[in-house]
């Protein structure tokens, strides 16, 4: 998913990656766990003191979480297409739970890929044929695999209290808020509401993208990256 930064920027830049727990090669073992201390954990394994910590959907709502468990590791935020728990209020995306989890029940696990496929990928404004379809047959490969996770038992996630939405005034480092202009609407009333609450935030707008933003513009996301991370 983050190829194209991580090659962009390595020379420039010291530049980490990782699967989230539970994605990609990252297992998800059972016990007690926090996302943000993951992402805390392998800055410490890697010795940086701090990190820009950049993040794109889910991993854009860890990036707000690390910070607020442990704001000294923090330097800057990249919020990519952040949702930051405000689906949970949205009748659309309550249905879309709903589906999916009636079809991973079936074991139709396709069905479901693609469904998130089409909420994710295409967002609300296109239909499979007008998207990239190496960027849709990435995310795909990714949805599905993360479908095919075995969870085990004793899994408990912990989760940062309060929430981090109605704490956004208490982020102090500069923030870049960034969401495609195809993206569903409580993503971009999201990308909204950290520039307003956020005192350091610059919410970005990139056109002819949806959810995953980064995959489907690489080019305009590297630029607006660079142009954030450069010294001042």
């Amino acid at each position: 998913m983050w190829n194209v930064e991580f090659q962009a920027f390595a020379g420039s830049h010291r530049v980490i990656r990782f699967d989230t727990r539970g994605f990609g090669r990252s297992a998800m073992p059972p016990g007690r766990f926090a996302y943000h201390d993951d992402v805390a954990a392998v800055l410490q394994a890697a010795g940086c003191g701090s990190a820009t910590v950049v993040g794109c959907s889910f991993g854009g709502n860890i990036a707000v979480d690390t910070y607020l468990a442990s704001p000294a590791m923090v330097e800057r935020l990249v919020l990519v297409s952040a949702g930051l728990g405000a689906g949970d209020e949205v009748e659309e995306m309550q249905r879309f739970g709903e589906e999916e989890e009636a079809l991973l029940e079936k074991g139709d696990l396709d069905a479901a890929t693609e469904l998130n496929l089409r909420m994710w990928v295409d967002g609300p404004h296109r239909q499979p044929g007008q998207v990239n379809a190496g960027v849709r047959e990435r995310v795909r490969v990714m949805q599905l695999d993360a479908f095919r996770l075995e969870m085990p038992a004793g899994v408990e996630r912990v989760r940062i209290e309060p929430p981090a939405r109605g704490r956004l005034g208490e982020i102090r480092v500069p923030t870049l808020a960034v969401v495609g202009a195809l993206d569903v609407p409580f993503i971009l009333d999201t990308a909204q509401e950290i520039e307003r609450n956020v005192p350091r935030a610059k919410r970005v707008l990139i056109p002819d993208a949806a959810h995953m933003v980064t995959m489907e513009r690489p080019e305009a996301f590297g630029s607006v990256l660079a142009e954030f991370l450069a010294p001042t």
